[in-house]
């Protein structure tokens, strides 16, 4: 039999290793900024760059895409060269991927502190960038696609089957997504409105955490746990099931974020179905990973490689049953907007992909570099202080989350609120912010000690830039045709059709959900007094988006007796038709705005933004005293209309060019005369007033729809 000499890739693995750890570190940093600041406002140091609202995305797309986007190209081109007895397709692809991704997260970096996004959760990058994103992906997937074609192993191991369903997934995750109308270089508006547009961002976004955060990362638990413990995978049967079943009901499940919204029902109740039954699948991925262990718990008490993937594999297992269990509607009434979803997703992502990317690159360094880890007894500290840190992370933010769902919904026995004030929560959960950010120092702490070992180990070898293996070709192969299984060792050797079949599953639920709100008028009622904004509310929410209220501000009133005696009458579907973003957030560190038009004279709105606690003693918001200073840029309207009109805003033709400035500029001297009432004096031109001028149109178009009904 002819065999074939050739050489894996090694420099583009370091490549991204070694930005994994980098990016770990300044992810996590801005993490604990953040933490910091929902404790005390003052670390917003009230510089207009290094809010909360802005370092909150700058933190999660630092941690996931940055951090888990390089640890998992990591993982996948060290592991899929093997799998496949081939180097990489193409290594100018292999290079671009990782220049041009580590650009994308540079440039995110520099446009998210500047005010930058699109306030769609973890999609918060403008035009430009999205469109840089699409193009390395596309190389990553050639790339990927590529290698599998000119492989030497007749069938693809389940590794490579996640890999490929990331691939294509995430593509057409972020292409539907990020469809926008630009409006600037770095502006756009989304083509989707109101509802249309919460149901497409959570298809995308909880399927990015499905499809970047999951599936990779279980491709790296099947190649990397069985290497480390030198045992096959426990069921291949078990594989087969976990795979075709995860990627078909995940599709499925982003309406449970939606839960109790202006969402249809029907489509609500679909998410939470597949939601329950994702229990199923990805369940059976975590007993498959723990079971390939049996026999080899001397080997895991011993490896610190082993101890971070058990601990990973566990967590896993605990956040996929928690998300069902939260896609409960019964549970999600208490659970939603509270930092229980937030303890959540930290269990998966401290737990689940922190510690599986730790255990991939000690795993990892030792070999690249030919020599032992440098010290042992390092990575067993950095496993304990990391265990330590997330529990004192997830913990917290549990009873914090309870807390705040049950303070919320609270009554006396004479049927009123028991605590209307919703500073009363906030004060209330203060300790456990606190708490939650020693977690994140000592979680942090963890990562540097694995940032000096792997150096170290590093130093003390020398990295195997070529490494040299050798193979017979595909077509010299025999073929073993194995009854068992045939149906799936047939697919496996089939890489076209088994992407094509991938395709086709995923593309079912997402298609089944979206389309009839585009095609079934009745699922989007109109309202007849919902109008677009005016030219000043416009900017204004522009403004808003600009400095992340969104982060901890929803504006979707639910239909409960404690949400509408608090915030008034609940939020209706057509209210939202020309929301291009939506705005009804995820978490409420503050009170839900969506009646909060006319509930404060123009002059507290001014104040609270000058400085929030002389108007709520206590608050946790920071002050935005730039917003009294700096000039509103009118220049941007015209290209601003015109791009809403495209995506279907009833601007009328032409009103951009005169009538716009006209009504702009009476509207801000009627804000300006309602802050004199208040005694407050402020120039029309600042970007103050065109916030006040959006706060306080919200809710106000159902109001005077019943104030006028009621006249009749």
């Amino acid at each position: 039999m002819n065999v074939e000499t050739f050489r894996y890739d090694n420099k583009i693995v370091r490549a991204f290793a070694i930005a994994t750890v980098v990016w770990a570190v300044v992810g996590m940093s801005a993490g604990i900024l953040a933490a910091t600041q929902l404790f005390w406002p003052e670390a917003n140091l009230a510089l207009q760059y290094i809010t909360f609202g802005r370092v909150r995305p700058l933190h999660t797309n630092a941690v996931i895409f940055a951090f888990v986007g390089n640890g998992m190209f990591t993982g996948i081109y060290y592991s899929l060269q093997r799998l496949c007895k081939a180097r990489m397709f193409s290594d100018f692809l292999s290079w671009f991927n990782f220049w041009g991704w580590n650009a994308i997260i540079v440039a995110a970096a520099i446009t998210l502190p500047l005010g930058f996004t699109t306030s769609k959760e973890y999609a918060e990058l403008e035009w430009p960038i999205d469109i840089a994103i699409a193009v390395v992906w596309v190389a990553f997937t050639i790339n990927l696609l590529g290698t599998i074609l000119k492989r030497r192993e007749r069938h693809m191991y389940v590794a490579i089957w996640f890999y490929i369903a990331t691939a294509v997934t995430v593509a057409v995750l972020h292409i539907f997504n990020s469809l926008s109308m630009p409006a600037g270089f770095l502006k756009s508006y989304p083509v989707y409105a109101g509802v249309q547009d919460a149901l497409v961002q959570w298809w995308y976004g909880h399927n990015a955490v499905a499809f970047f955060l999951t599936t990779p990362y279980l491709g790296l638990m099947y190649y990397f746990l069985p290497k480390a413990a030198n045992r096959p995978v426990f069921s291949y049967r078990l594989s087969i099931i976990h795979f075709w079943a995860l990627i078909f009901v995940y599709i499925w499940a982003g309406p449970h974020h939606l839960l109790y919204t202006a969402l249809p029902d029907w489509a609500q109740s679909l998410g939470m179905v597949f939601s329950v039954m994702l229990v199923a699948p990805s369940w059976g991925g975590m007993l498959n990973g723990l079971l390939t262990l049996r026999g080899a718990w001397d080997k895991v008490r011993q490896d610190p490689m082993l101890k971070f993937m058990v601990v990973a594999v566990t967590a896993y297992g605990m956040a996929t049953l928690e998300g069902p269990t939260l896609a409960i509607k019964s549970v999600n009434s208490l659970s939603h907007y509270t930092d229980w979803t937030i303890a959540h997703v930290h269990t998966g992502a401290l737990g689940w992909n922190g510690f599986l990317t730790f255990s991939v690159l000690y795993w990892l360094f030792p070999r690249l570099y030919n020599t032992k880890l440098w010290s042992t007894k390092l990575a067993n500290y950095h496993f304990w202080i990391g265990l330590l840190g997330m529990m004192f992370y997830v913990v917290p933010m549990y009873t914090s989350g309870v807390t705040q769902g049950l303070m919320w919904k609270q009554f006396t026995d004479d049927g009123f609120m028991q605590y209307p004030n919703f500073l009363e929560t906030v004060l209330q959960i203060l300790p456990m912010y606190q708490l939650r950010a020693v977690g994140g120092l000592l979680y942090l702490a963890g990562v540097v000690l694995m940032a000096v070992n792997l150096y170290q180990t590093a130093r003390s070898g020398k990295l195997v830039e070529e490494e040299e293996a050798k193979a017979a070709p595909l077509s010299a192969q025999p073929v073993h045709e194995e009854k068992k299984y045939r149906p799936h060792r047939f697919l496996e050797a089939k890489p076209v059709l088994f992407t094509a079949l991938t395709i086709l599953a995923i593309l079912i639920g997402g298609l089944v959900e979206i389309v009839p709100l585009y095609l079934i008028k009745s699922n989007v009622p109109t309202i007849a007094s919902v109008k677009p904004y005016t030219p000043l509310e416009l900017l204004g929410r522009d403004i808003y988006i600009r400095e992340g209220c969104v982060g901890c501000h929803s504006q979707m009133v639910r239909p409960f007796r404690s949400e509408t005696e608090r915030y008034g009458d609940y939020s209706k579907v057509g209210e939202f038709i020309y929301d291009h973003p939506f705005l009804w957030g995820s978490k409420r560190t503050g009170p839900d705005l969506h009646r909060v038009g006319r509930k404060y004279p123009d002059a507290w709105h001014y104040n609270h933004m000058e400085d929030p606690r002389s108007t709520s003693p206590g608050s946790v918001m920071p002050p935005y005293p730039w917003l009294l200073t700096q000039t509103l840029d009118t220049n941007v309207l015209p290209a601003r209309i015109k791009a809403l009109r495209k995506v279907g805003v009833p601007y009328p033709d032409g009103y951009e060019n005169g009538d716009a400035q006209k009504d702009l500029a009476s509207q801000q001297r009627d804000v300006v005369v309602g802050l004199s009432l208040g005694e407050v004096n402020a120039k029309p031109d600042r970007e103050i007033i065109a916030l006040i001028a959006y706060l306080q149109r919200l809710g106000t178009d159902i109001k005077n729809q019943s104030q006028t009904i009621a006249a009749q």
